[in-house]
């Protein structure tokens, strides 16, 4: 009974059941619309087929009831790091110049697990932050199924100009190790990329601001010139940019540049939300680390006036949502607590979307916007990742921090 108990833990369920499925909930968000009285056929790790109860087959399948339940694709986090852990825990210094790379990558597979059983299939995690290439090697695990995971997207350690990212307040005297690839210029920069792309990124991260130097506050970093160099080295392999920015000329920049996403956006305007939208820029907000951030530092949310920082945020999100730009679900977790993604869904609701656009942004347009084109939707031939959560997200969004099911590849991680 004992050793039975310990095996369902470890292992997932479909292990010890049949591979096809017809999963029956009260309704099916399709990574679009939501159609009400629909079923799913999952064969393998694809979906076979996906419809009206009188449409779809059920012959030769375990038949699994999901009333109560919205099902929908995995979902998608667009700005994870899931070797960091939340910084009212350990700064982030502390967490780069301390924290043995052992330890990270041993708190990384807790965060892996915690991600996938919140219904989070995939991740697009944002560099290791001082880990180096661990991540290369945590994505392997999760493909080869020695730990439960979500598929990874990965950049590994992700580039900097010099004298830019990095812990502060040394003395200058004294180097000390980075949170990410320092390169500028023609060669170096090539080289870099490369090397990253070699080491097995899928996508290249670039900081296009940050508060460096002595300054308190971010200023652009490279120039659209190297960023255009970035940009084209990674395009020849088939890989796309992403830029942290928050400076209204770090986005600016970035956009020019070409880069696919911009990420944080902070302190953009009308003018560089309108540039996005033309050049096809997607956003991804991370409204809930700045949240976080704020809260670490003291603000009792729900009882003391928002900061001036959360205000601007909100101002500032309004504005890409009426340029049309497109949105990007991701809320940089590791600055918080991860197995919690859902935060971020709900908060892009509280600053303004319509929770049927951000069911979208967490599916169908991450995968598009990631070029993922084998997940996202609820559609023949897709891969079979799965969430069905409690009651109907598109009409209550915190329903999506309900998770009744998880499905990854055909496999049920929670039933």
């Amino acid at each position: 009974m004992h050793k039975l108990y310990l095996l369902l833990i470890w292992f997932p369920v479909s292990l010890f059941a049949q591979s096809t499925y017809l999963l029956k909930p009260d309704r099916v968000f399709d990574g679009e619309t939501v159609h009400e009285d629909w079923v799913v056929r999952i064969k393998g790790d694809k979906i076979d087929a996906a419809g009206s109860v009188s449409s779809v087959s059920a012959n030769g399948a375990e038949i699994i009831d999901l009333k109560g339940t919205t099902l929908m694709p995995g979902l998608i986090e667009g700005h994870s790091h899931l070797l960091l852990h939340p910084y009212n825990e350990t700064p982030w210094d502390d967490q780069v110049l301390k924290e043995a790379r052992s330890l990270r990558v041993a708190r990384a597979t807790v965060h892996a697990q915690k991600t996938l059983m919140a219904g989070f299939t995939t991740v697009r995690d944002l560099g290791t932050e001082g880990a180096d290439y661990d991540d290369v090697g945590l994505k392997q695990a999760i493909d080869q199924g020695i730990i439960p995971g979500p598929r990874m997207i990965i950049v590994t350690r992700a580039l900097i100009a010099s004298g830019s990212y990095g812990p502060k307040g040394f003395s200058a005297d004294i180097d000390v190790p980075q949170g990410a690839e320092e390169a500028d210029g023609q060669d170096a920069l090539i080289k870099a990329v490369r090397r990253q792309i070699g080491k097995g990124a899928d996508a290249i991260k670039i900081y296009a601001d940050y508060r460096w130097g002595l300054m308190a506050e971010a200023r652009p970093t490279y120039t659209i010139d190297e960023i255009k160099l970035i940009v084209d080295v990674a395009a020849s392999s088939g890989r796309a940019v992403v830029a942290h920015a928050s400076t209204a000329e770090g986005m600016r920049r970035a956009i020019l540049g070409g880069c696919k996403t911009v990420e944080h956006g902070d302190a953009g305007t009308p003018e560089v939300f309108a540039l996005m939208k033309q050049h096809g820029t997607a956003l991804c907000p991370t409204l809930a680390a700045g949240d976080a951030v704020s809260q670490y530092r003291g603000w009792k949310k729900g009882t003391d006036p928002e900061p001036e920082r959360i205000k601007q945020k909100r101002i500032t999100f309004k504005q890409a949502l009426e340029a049309g730009v497109t949105i990007c679900a991701g809320g940089d977790v590791g600055v918080f607590s991860h197995g919690d993604n859902a935060r971020e869904l709900v908060m892009m609701v509280n600053y303004g979307m319509k929770p049927i656009d951000v069911l979208r942004s967490a599916t169908s347009i991450n995968a598009d916007t990631f070029q993922l084109k084998d997940r996202g939707r609820i559609k023949p031939g897709l891969l079979a990742d799965l969430v069905a959560v409690e009651g109907d997200p598109g009409k209550t969004i915190a329903n999506l921090q309900r998770v009744r099911a998880v499905l990854k590849g055909g496999i049920f991680y929670k039933r």
